[in-house]
C-alpha cells in the first residue's frame, strides 16, 4: 500500500510516493506551465505506481474551491496564473485513479505536516504561515482546519505601518496587508535588494520583524494557538526569529500569557518538506477513512 502526494506550487510541483509508515520512496519536481502539460506529468508519474496507490493528497497554490457539496469542488478558481483559472485539478486525477484525494492549500498542507511530524506534533492547536513570495496562513484545531465559506486568507491581514517605513506595500488589493508590506517583494521593493543579499544589521529586518509580529500578535488574540510556526524562503535569515520574539513581546505587553516565547513562536523543523508530508498524512487519513 502506497500514499502519493502533490505540492501544486506556482512555481514547480513535487510529486511523492510513500509507504503505509509515511516514509518516501520516491520524489520528483518539475516546472509549473499549463495544465495540460503539468497534469500529464503527474498522471505519468503517478500511474507506475497505480496497482499500489491507495489515496493521494494535494495541497495547492490558489485560491481553490473545498466545499464537497459545490458544483466546483477541487477547482483552482480565481488564480492570478491565468492558464490555472477554473481548472478542475481533482476531477483531471479522478478520471484515472479512482481512490480517495484529499484536496487543501499548500499552507494547509504544510501546516498538517508541522501538525503531524513537527513543531505542532502532540498539541491541539497549531496556526503556519508561510513567508515568501507570498504570505499564506492555515490553522489546524483538533486535526481540523479552520474554515468557512473558504480557507482563510490570513497573509492579507492590515498590518500597522511602521514609524520608520514610508513603503506603500505592493498588494494591488490592499496595499498595507501583511504579505503586501513583509512578503519576499515587499523586502526586495523596499531595500532594492533581495533578501538573502542583505545583511543581518540590515534596519529593514527591524521592520520585517515588526510586520512578523503582528501578525503572531493578532493570531495569539484570535486563536490561542499552542504554538504558531513560521516557515517560507524569508524566515530562513535565522536571525528573523529573535527579533520577531522581542516585537512581538512589546506589542502584546503582556495582555495574555502564552507559551515559552521560543516554543511558541518558531520555525518549521520539517522545512521544505512540511507541504509533501503534510500531503502524505492527509492521503492516509483520508484511506483509512474510507476503510
Amino acid at each position: 500500500m502506497l500514499y502519493g502526494s502533490i505540492e501544486a506550487g506556482g512555481t514547480k510541483f513535487v510529486c511523492a510516493i510513500a509507504s503505509e509508515h509515511l516514509e518516501i520512496t520516491e520524489r520528483v519536481s518539475f516546472p509549473t506551465t499549463v495544465p495540460e502539460e503539468t497534469m500529464k506529468q503527474v498522471i505519468a508519474f503517478f500511474e507506475q505506481y497505480k496497482n499500489e496507490l491507495a489515496a493521494i493528497g494535494v495541497g495547492s497554490f490558489g485560491p481553490i474551491d473545498i466545499h464537497q457539496d459545490s458544483k466546483t469542488y477541487g477547482y483552482i478558481t480565481s488564480t492570478p496564473k491565468l492558464a490555472w483559472q477554473n481548472f478542475n485539478f481533482v476531477g483531471t486525477l479522478k478520471k484515472v485513479f479512482d481512490i480517495p484525494i484529499t484536496w487543501t492549500t499548500d499552507v494547509n498542507a504544510a501546516a498538517y505536516g508541522e501538525y503531524v511530524f513537527g513543531q505542532g506534533k502532540g498539541l491541539s492547536s497549531v496556526v503556519y504561515y508561510t513567508v515568501g513570495t507570498g504570505i499564506g496562513g492555515g490553522a489546524i484545531q483538533e486535526d481540523q482546519f479552520i474554515e468557512g465559506f473558504s480557507h482563510p486568507e490570513m497573509g492579507h491581514m492590515l498590518v500597522v505601518p511602521h514609524p520608520d517605513d514610508n513603503f506603500k506595500g505592493n498588494c494591488p488589493f490592499h496595499g498595507n496587508c501583511l504579505e503586501g508590506m513583509a512578503a519576499g517583494p515587499a523586502i526586495e521593493a523596499r531595500a532594492g535588494k533581495k533578501g538573502q543579499d542583505i545583511p543581518a544589521d540590515d534596519p529593514v529586518w527591524e521592520i520585517e520583524a515588526s510586520y512578523i509580529a503582528q501578525c503572531a500578535y493578532n493570531t495569539t488574540l484570535l486563536f490561542s494557538p499552542d504554538v504558531i510556526i513560521f516557515g517560507g524562503g524569508v524566515m530562513k535569515q535565522r536571525h528573523m526569529v529573535e527579533k520577531v520574539h522581542r516585537a512581538f513581546e512589546e506589542l502584546l505587553n503582556n495582555y495574555v500569557k502564552t507559551p515559552k516565547i521560543e516554543n511558541y513562536i518558531v520555525t518549521p523543523s520539517l522545512e521544505d518538506d512540511a507541504g509533501t508530508f503534510g500531503c502524505l498524512a492527509l492521503a492516509k487519513k483520508a484511506d483509512l477513512h474510507v476503510n
